[in-house]
């Protein structure tokens, strides 16, 4: 049957009006439906909701690119894409319509991006441009934060077309786009502040703390140790995008730098506390030659990619970063198989964390691996389990590297073998806690404490284990006293244990009983088969000796009394 030409003609006029509106609806050929957004969502990504297109320059502005979008080759946003974008630009064009009261935005998943615009048209058909980037103070943003946000236009009767445009050099552009609702946004911006505010207020202190150490004690493991935390905090702060939202927030040319020079150096100083703190030469000098021929090579790599940036120098730097946390990895496996200090060993094991998760910002870097959140917060993860455990073994190494001078400067008031105090000061602060008791009525008790196998000891292993054994009990009265307590070293194998405050005869018997059944537990220090037997004799003061030390003595009388042999360990003399 033929079909006549008018009814022809129709039909192809309504087949024209129906492609029509189909390219009104869609955009595009090809391209992604509509995005609704509604009042039950939180979250969308673009992953194959947006198109993108390249543009070989930077010439095309968004007029020109809406012109010509139907001859453009454009291609659907995928997960992890990476785009090079040096000397060229992204374009991004998606349609939304808002069915919600509430805000919506458009987020760009990273910081440190050079520029980012946003245009749509409105209601007018004129054009709406927002604009985030590094080369724009962050209080100047649209939305300000640590990364580009950028709000829609809600709510929205008919889809509107959103443009996107972005700039970015030297490192590949993967990051993530993101449509958040206000409530989810907001959300996920508080927990970040929290979170990222614990960490760097910690950082902030063992940082200041660090210093403090490095003054007073003049310790080069601290002041070293201070300058990595700095450098390395100020380059997190920077490439999380803190630093440019809270600290240099007008200062848009240090904001470009700091993104590339601060984390650089913090590499830097990171392989400097190492060294120090390892010290590879006493292990092979051509090992320590490495170590400072990386260092300084690392170093000038960061301040020429600074002066002179470029892709091929930046790629260089990585690279150089990558050998310099691999040394680091090589030095502390090293004090960890070779070393004998303990605290060298946890030093090893707090870089762990900083270690593993510094190979996702490398592998970022290079382009191996797309923006996310180890890619973004791995580092600041592995610091904020490393800072603790670097700062307690520094903190170790030091009171070890000055107990020597420590006993020295207590001598005068202390007992040479034993470190506790010496019979001088154990009388004065008998003194001060009798005045006490009697102005306030109230009792103080005063223990002493004889090794009874001294004798024994002696014969059987020596004076060598003696002495040990001395240093043992001294330990476990140390253990037995609170921080108002005392206890010294009164004569041969004699001890005291003082107990300031109100005192009764309930808690000096459970003290005496503590330090006898320590006592009779084998010690690291001596023989397996060797333990303490230490009697206690007990007494409440002040009672009717005239002072201090007509007390001690009267009780030294009561201990040596006590037989060694006695199978009554604790006896009380005046109650």
């Amino acid at each position: 049957m033929r079909v006549p030409l008018f009814i022809r003609c129709c039909l192809a006029c309504l087949g024209f009006l129906a492609a029509a509106a189909s390219l009104g609806a869609a955009g595009l050929p090809g391209a992604p439906g509509v995005i609704v957004l509604k009042p039950d969502q939180e979250a969308v990504a673009l992953d194959a909701r947006a198109l993108v297109w390249v543009e070989p320059g930077r010439s095309l502005k968004v007029e020109d690119v809406e012109a010509q979008a139907a001859r453009l080759p454009w291609s659907v946003q995928r997960n992890g894409e990476q785009h090079d974008l040096d000397g060229r630009t992204l374009w991004i064009r998606f349609e939304a319509e808002v069915h919600d009261a509430n805000s919506w935005y458009f987020v760009v998943g990273s910081s440190g991006i050079d520029r980012v615009e946003f245009f749509h048209r409105n209601a007018a058909g004129a054009w709406v441009r927002q604009e985030a980037g590094d080369h724009r103070p962050v209080s100047q943003w649209p939305v300000p934060g640590h990364s580009p946000t950028f709000e829609l236009v809600h709510p929205s009767t008919q889809p509107i077309t959103y443009w996107g445009r972005i700039e970015h050099d030297r490192v590949d552009f993967a990051a993530g786009l993101s449509l958040y609702s206000q409530a989810h946004l907001l959300g996920k911006r508080e927990r970040e502040h929290f979170l990222l505010g614990a960490y760097f207020g910690v950082a902030v202190l063992l940082a200041l703390v660090s210093l403090a150490n490095a003054v007073v004690f003049r310790d080069r493991n601290f002041a070293t140790y201070a300058l990595y935390l700095i450098l390395f905090t100020l380059g997190q702060a920077a490439y999380i995008g803190v630093g440019a939202q809270y600290l240099w927030d007008d200062w848009t040319t240090w904001n470009a730098l700091s993104t590339f020079l601060l984390p650089g150096l913090s590499a830097v100083a990171a392989l400097w506390f190492v060294q120090v703190v390892t010290e590879p030469a006493r292990f092979s000098r051509l090992l320590d030659r490495m170590v400072w021929t990386l260092m300084l090579a690392t170093l000038l790599a960061v301040l020429v990619d600074v002066w002179l940036p470029s892709r091929t120098l930046f790629g260089v730097r990585l690279l150089l970063t990558s050998a310099a946390v691999a040394l680091i990895a090589v030095l502390i496996g090293l004090v960890w198989i070779k070393g004998n200090d303990p605290g060298i060993r946890l030093i090893a094991l707090g870089f762990v964390p900083v270690l593993l998760m510094s190979l996702f910002p490398l592998a970022r870097g290079l382009g191996l691996i797309p923006n996310g959140v180890l890619t973004r917060y791995g580092l600041a993860i592995g610091a904020a389990l490393e800072m603790p455990i670097l700062f307690h073994a520094l903190s170790l190494r030091s009171r070890r590297r000055r107990e020597a001078q420590l006993r020295a400067s207590a001598l005068p008031h202390t007992d040479a073998l034993t470190g506790l105090a010496d019979r001088a000061t154990l009388l004065q602060r008998m003194e001060a806690a009798a005045a006490r008791g009697r102005s306030q009525k109230h009792s103080f008790a005063l223990l002493l404490v004889k090794l009874a196998n001294h004798d024994a000891i002696a014969s059987e292993f020596g004076r060598e284990t003696l002495d040990r054994a001395l240093v043992v009990a001294a330990s476990h009265l140390r253990r037995a006293a609170t921080d108002i307590d005392l206890a010294a070293r009164v004569g041969e194998h004699e001890f005291a244990l003082l107990l300031e405050g109100p005192t009764g005869t309930e808690a000096a018997t459970g003290r005496a009983q503590q330090i006898v059944a320590s006592g009779l537990r084998p010690a690291p220090a001596l023989p397996g088969s060797l333990t303490l037997r230490l009697q206690v004799v007990m007494a409440l003061l002040p009672d009717t000796q005239p002072n201090a030390v007509a007390a001690l003595e009267w009780a030294l009388e009561g201990l040596a009394a006590v037989r060694p042999d006695s199978r009554k360990q604790i006896r009380p003399l005046n109650f």
